[in-house]
């Protein structure tokens, strides 16, 4: 029983399976005569998702076989340029002259003329001692100066001549008292010798005669102390004088003040600090260069750097001092650089980093950034030969220039590079080099690739994302061609 109704099922089942084939063959017949009616819709809409790239195959049916993959990239060759060389620094600001003033007299407070931050001329008063005491002790030593000018003879409007000895009255004097003495003791013996005058008349006057000469050798002499004191007394005279001139604290040199200890009305002695002054222009950068790059510096190279408080400017200096010797525990050895600040915007105390410029070459290669693929630190290329065949290389790059490296091994100037869809390329691979090479990347990740029967290089129109929309839906249609067609079965 059971096995008869298995064999009725099977019969069942065989008798379905060929009314189905049979529809199909029917159906199939349909569409095609509708197809050769309308020009065989469903191969057209096969071509056209084909042609659009719908996927894998759009990618590579050909590329498989050994074609063209269908990425088209832009090439470029290798540039030559100038690079200019440069030196890493970093180092702090400092002032060339940084001065601590203090007052070389004693006295009150009577003003102070400055305040913190404010800039100065050399010369000019920034604090103000009481001077009564000062001017008082300066008339007294012109005084004391004065009265020995007068005793020296010397006049007061050619008080800088000083008279000779013999020019002077008490020597004058002297002289005189010496002379007429002589001359009497001529006389006397004269007399003598004749026997008109006794003995005791030429004793007194020989002992006269040596009276005199002793009286104007001692009045020499006293000339001669009173000349010593006439220069201590102008020297006194000029101490006192400069006293009450000290009692004007002035700027040794020009700057801004960075310190003012002292207050009005206290009392301050001697050598006391009132203020502290900075130099704001010119300013030194120093700072340390390592020992390798000893044969590239020297004075006068220029120094580009900047300064946090503004990232956007750059800075110049120029190398003024290098140090002799390095330094053995940091193998650096030292260089000022000066710089002008007549902006004011740099401050003693910033930080700054930048480049000297040591020299420039001429006629090097070059590669621009969008050629050039970083992986792991390793830079790399990918070079195109003439029949479209990629192949990476991998570079040892140098300094950098703007938007180009410089290329110090790997290549030899002559090659064709990719500069477009790099990401997308292995070495190996066939690639289209037409365009701009921008055309090719669409919004799914996968690439515009040729339909069957078009050429191997073509394109769908619409620039970057328009062609793979537009295949895109090509390939929709075919697809939904098909699928319409298998309902009509």
């Amino acid at each position: 029983m059971r096995l008869g109704l298995i064999r009725k099922c099977g019969f069942v089942l065989l008798a379905g399976a060929l009314a189905l084939s049979g529809c199909k063959g029917s159906n199939a017949d349909l569409q095609a005569k509708n197809g050769d009616g309308k020009g065989n819709a469903s191969e057209k809409g096969g071509a056209r998702g084909g042609r659009g790239g719908g996927g894998a195959g759009g990618r590579g049916g050909r590329g498989a076989a050994g074609g063209p993959s269908g990425i088209t990239v832009k090439t470029i060759g290798v540039e030559r340029m100038s690079f200019q060389r440069e030196v890493e620094l970093s180092g702090t600001l400092l002032s060339q002259d940084t001065v601590r003033v203090s007052a070389e007299a004693s006295g009150m407070v009577k003003d102070v003329l400055v305040e913190l931050g404010q800039e100065v001329k050399a010369g000019q008063v920034i604090v103000q001692i009481e001077p009564r005491e000062l001017q008082l002790a300066l008339d007294r030593a012109e005084s004391a100066l004065r009265q020995t000018e007068a005793q020296l003879g010397i006049d007061p409007n050619r008080a800088g001549q000083v008279p000779a000895d013999d020019q002077i009255a008490s020597v004058r004097t002297a002289m005189a008292n010496r002379d007429d003495a002589r001359a009497q003791l001529g006389r006397s013996q004269e007399l003598q010798s004749k026997g008109l005058a006794p003995k005791a008349d030429l004793d007194t006057v020989q002992t006269r005669v040596k009276v005199t000469d002793a009286q104007y050798q001692q009045a020499i002499e006293n000339v001669h102390a009173l000349k010593a004191s006439l220069q201590d007394r102008r020297a006194s005279y000029e101490l006192a004088k400069k006293k009450l001139e000290d009692a004007q604290v002035r700027a040794p040199v020009s700057g801004a003040i960075s310190d003012r200890p002292v207050q009005r009305g206290e009392f301050m002695r001697e050598n006391t600090v009132v203020a502290t002054i900075v130099q704001l222009s010119p300013l030194k950068l120093k700072s340390a260069v390592q020992e390798k790059y000893a044969n590239l510096i020297r004075p006068n190279l220029t120094v580009k750097f900047a300064v946090e408080p503004y990232p956007t400017e750059t800075f110049n200096g120029t190398i003024r001092f290098i140090s002799p010797a390095i330094d053995q525990l940091t193998r650096t050895f030292a260089v000022e650089v000066m710089v002008d600040n007549a902006s004011r915007k740099l401050k003693p105390g910033f930080f700054a980093k930048g480049q000297i410029l040591t020299k420039k070459d001429d006629n090097v290669m070059a590669v621009p950034d969008e050629a050039v693929v970083m992986l792991a630190g390793v830079a790399s290329v990918y070079v195109v030969d003439e029949k479209g065949e990629v192949r990476q290389r991998n570079l040892q790059i140098g300094e950098t220039e703007g938007k180009f490296h410089e290329v110090l091994s790997g290549l030899d100037g002559t090659e064709k590079l990719a500069a477009s869809n790099v990401n997308l390329l292995v070495s190996g691979m066939i690639v289209s080099t037409g365009g701009g090479g921008r055309g090719n990347r669409g919004g799914s990740g996968e690439e515009v690739g040729p339909a069957d029967g078009a050429a191997p290089n073509a394109i769908a129109p619409g620039g970057e994302n328009g062609g793979q929309k537009k295949g895109g839906r090509g390939g929709r249609r075919g697809q939904g061609t098909e699928q319409r067609g298998g309902g009509n079965q």
